[in-house]
Order: C-alpha cells, then sequence, then structure tokens
C-alpha cells in the first residue's frame, strides 16, 4: 500500500485500518501497525485518534458511511429493502466486522443511518415502536444471512458425514443428499428480505 501522500485525518486513518482488517483480520489491527502503514510515528495519530477503543469508533464509523443511500427510492418497502440490501454489502465485504464492530459506541455515520432508516417509514402509519421493531428485525435478518455467508467457507469432514448417513441414524439427511451435490440459492437474501417485508418479487 502507498501511503507516503496520504495527508492525515480521522478519515484517512479508519480507511487504513479497515484496509488492515480487510487483509489480515481485525485482529491485526493496532495504532502501530496503522502507522506503519501510512508511514508515520505511532504518536502522529495521537492527535487525530486517541486510544485504540477510538480506533475502533472510528472504523465503525466510516463502514456505518458505508451503508448510507444517496437517495432514497418510493414506497417505504423499497426504500427500506435498498437500504437492507446496501447494509448487508457492507458486511459481505467486511465480514470481520461483524464481531470486531460489536463493542464500538454509534457514531455521526451510524445516526445518519437511522435516521434514513426512519425517514424511508415517515409516511407510514406505524408507530415509533412498531417502527424500532421493524427495523430490529430488518437488522437481525440482514446480521444473520452475513453472519452464514461468512460462514459458507466453513470445511465439512466429507468422510465422517458419508460414515454416519451410512449407520441410517439420519435418514432424512441421507434422502436429501442421496440425489447428489445441492446448489444454494444465490438469490436466497433478496428473497428472504422482500418476505419480511410483504413484497413480491418482479418478474
Amino acid at each position: 500500500m502507498s501511503t507516503q501522500k496520504i495527508k492525515l485525518s480521522r478519515e484517512a486513518i479508519a480507511a487504513v485500518a479497515l484496509a488492515v482488517a480487510d487483509k489480515e483480520g481485525f485482529e491485526a489491527v493496532s495504532m502501530r501497525r496503522v502507522a506503519r502503514e501510512l508511514g508515520v510515528g505511532t504518536m502522529s495519530l495521537y492527535y487525530y485518534i486517541k486510544t485504540k477503543d477510538d480506533l475502533i469508533a472510528a472504523m465503525d464509523d466510516a463502514l456505518m458511511g458505508e451503508t448510507l443511500l444517496p437517495s432514497l427510492p418510493k414506497p417505504w418497502r423499497r426504500a427500506i429493502v435498498e437500504i437492507a440490501k446496501r447494509t448487508h454489502a457492507v458486511f459481505i465485504r467486511h465480514p470481520w466486522a461483524l464481531a470486531g464492530m460489536l463493542s464500538a459506541p454509534p457514531g455521526l455515520n451510524a445516526m445518519r443511518h437511522m435516521e434514513q432508516c426512519l425517514e424511508a417509514l415517515a409516511a407510514t402509519s406505524l408507530t415509533a415502536a412498531q417502527k424500532l421493531t421493524l427495523l430490529a428485525m430488518v437488522d437481525d435478518f440482514v446480521f444473520g444471512h452475513a453472519l452464514r455467508e461468512a460462514a459458507s467457507d466453513t470445511i465439512i469432514d466429507l468422510d465422517f458425514a458419508a460414515a454416519q448417513l451410512a449407520t441410517g441414524a439420519f435418514p432424512r439427511l441421507a434422502e436429501m443428499f442421496r440425489t447428489g451435490r445441492i446448489e444454494a440459492n444465490t438469490d436466497r437474501f433478496d428473497q428472504g428480505l422482500m418476505a419480511l417485508l410483504g413484497l413480491r418479487r418482479r418478474k
């Protein structure tokens, strides 16, 4: 990474920290490592970032900035779909953030994200409690699916699985896999999201 021309700022430091996490995992992120990537001394960062927790907060704010739509489509269900799809894409790009950012306090972009979600629901007849419940349900679906995607590369011991199926103890699993490999439904996220919001798929 060529960083000699990067002007130090909170945003630039967060961007480099995200790049380190994307390449090597969240555990690789530290003030010293980010400073090295920027080609500066660690102390140079402390004018912009005070602590490791502050660095995590800056990273989270940068991530939440990626979730913001430039404009909201109409009607409201389509707006929530687009927000959810954009948020899902952020966590697919940065799968380490699903766990790594749990301790981060909400920043300005998190507030903007929530404001945008509530703006999408402004014309509905939902109460404040119903809006928050709906948004929480959508978030649960988005994060849950992103977690499943992040775990999709799990290695399966095929010999162990075949031996267990051969015992007859798992007849339904055996029947399911008897016809051969089952392909994943790559459109499952869109289908599930639209079902959650009561939308029909466009043909």
